[in-house]
């Protein structure tokens, strides 16, 4: 079912900061780029940003961690300036994570969660639930007695991802090609059920816009996305029965300070406690399990079963995140000096999954040259 061809026009900035993935947030959002001088630089690494960032950190976290999508609760108050600016940047910046991914299960997940979010604040946001409604919705009206009814394309296009016999046609009451959306209870009103089938439009809009940004991203953008990605991809890695590595992280794409650690332990040296952490850190973060973990340690002159299964399992509780470059260097953990690793030497190159990541899109690069003229790709080189 097309979208309807004139949007209502939205100008009041707290409501376009509640959902910026709407259309009519686009431009508003350009403007307070220039008055603030944001640009990608600033966003990614800005300290006037970095509030922005936690905000897009927590919003990611909740797409994996949260039943009821993203927390409506912003980390400034939006009746201000710089509250709209953290909420509506926030979401910008966790659209170029999962953008940078590579991974459509997980944009998909993250979209579910911010539709959610928009749902849960649109079912007592009434006052712009009309003009959001024809913002998505081609048929969409409102009753005298205030309930809602909705055009039978729009309604058979929405309810099919809906679970529950009162979305299915039978058991609704349609008139004159408009089913009527009924009070029920506090839960099913005829608002909050208009909400429940707008979460299903805005759900594949934010997919299919996080989607467009993942095959236009380049490789410089998507290496320096990689500390966030990692997160991400570890977090989702620790919480389903089937982890999502790292893309695929072989031991092909392992940075130098892995693979040393690794070394030094199979050979009886005594890594230090930092070097351990990090080990273990980064081995979650690509969504290798426990057990492979703990074997690492096996040949460690320290070596404990009891004592090393629990500080794994307590670091992958934990999710700890894996430290960067100048971390390592300085605690003698880096595997690397100038010249012995092209990839290494990178000025950008700061932290161990920069590192994977660089590896890996440049393989993707060379395997879709490889292939015959002839042969259909689909993927993002």
């Amino acid at each position: 079912m097309p979208k309807p061809l004139a949007i209502p026009e939205l100008t009041d900035e707290v409501t376009l900061s509640r959902y910026p993935f709407l259309p009519q947030a686009t431009g508003w959002i350009t403007k307070m780029a220039m008055k603030h001088e944001i640009d990608l630089d600033i966003l990614l690494d800005g300290e006037i940003m970095e509030r922005a960032r936690i905000r897009a950190r927590s919003r990611l976290i909740d797409s994996v961690d949260a039943e009821d999508g993203v927390d409506v609760a912003s980390i400034g108050d939006i009746h201000t300036e710089e509250g709209r600016l953290l909420e509506a940047f926030s979401f910008y910046y966790a659209r170029l994570v999962v953008g940078a991914s590579d991974d459509e299960r997980l944009i998909s997940r993250w979209a579910q969660a911010e539709a959610e979010r928009a749902q849960n604040i649109l079912t007592k946001d009434l006052a712009n639930l009309e003009n959001i409604a024809k913002t998505y919705i081609t048929q969409i009206k409102r009753e005298e007695n205030g309930e809602w009814k909705i055009g039978l394309a729009d309604f058979v296009e929405l309810c099919i991802g809906i679970s529950g016999p009162r979305w299915r046609l039978p058991n609704c009451e349609i008139k004159d090609s408009w089913v009527l959306l009924h009070d029920e209870d506090e839960k099913y009103s005829s608002s909050g059920k208009l909400a429940r089938l707008l979460r299903e439009r805005m759900k594949d809009e934010i997919k299919n816009d996080a989607i467009s940004k993942m095959n236009s991203m380049d490789e410089g953008l998507a290496i320096r996305l990689s500390e966030p990605v990692g997160m991400i991809r570890g977090l989702v890695a620790s919480r389903t029965a089937n982890a999502i590595s790292m893309v695929g992280a072989g031991k092909e794409d392992w940075p130098p300070c892995m693979k040393k650690a690794i070394a030094e332990l199979s050979q009886g040296i005594n890594v230090n406690h930092f070097g351990r952490v990090f080990l273990a850190a980064i081995s979650r973060t690509i969504g290798l399990p426990p057990e492979t973990t703990i074997e690492f340690f096996k040949s460690a002159p320290d070596y404990n079963e009891g004592t090393t299964t629990y500080q794994v399992n307590h670091l992958y509780d934990r999710e700890y995140v894996p430290a960067g470059c100048p971390k390592l260097k300085v605690n003698h953990n880096c595997g690397v000096k100038t010249g012995d690793d092209r990839l290494c030497d990178q000025p950008w190159m700061d932290h161990p999954l920069k590192y994977i990541r660089a590896k890996q899109r440049r393989r993707s690069k060379q395997n879709v040259e490889k292939l015959p003229a002839n042969t259909p790709y689909s993927g993002d080189a």
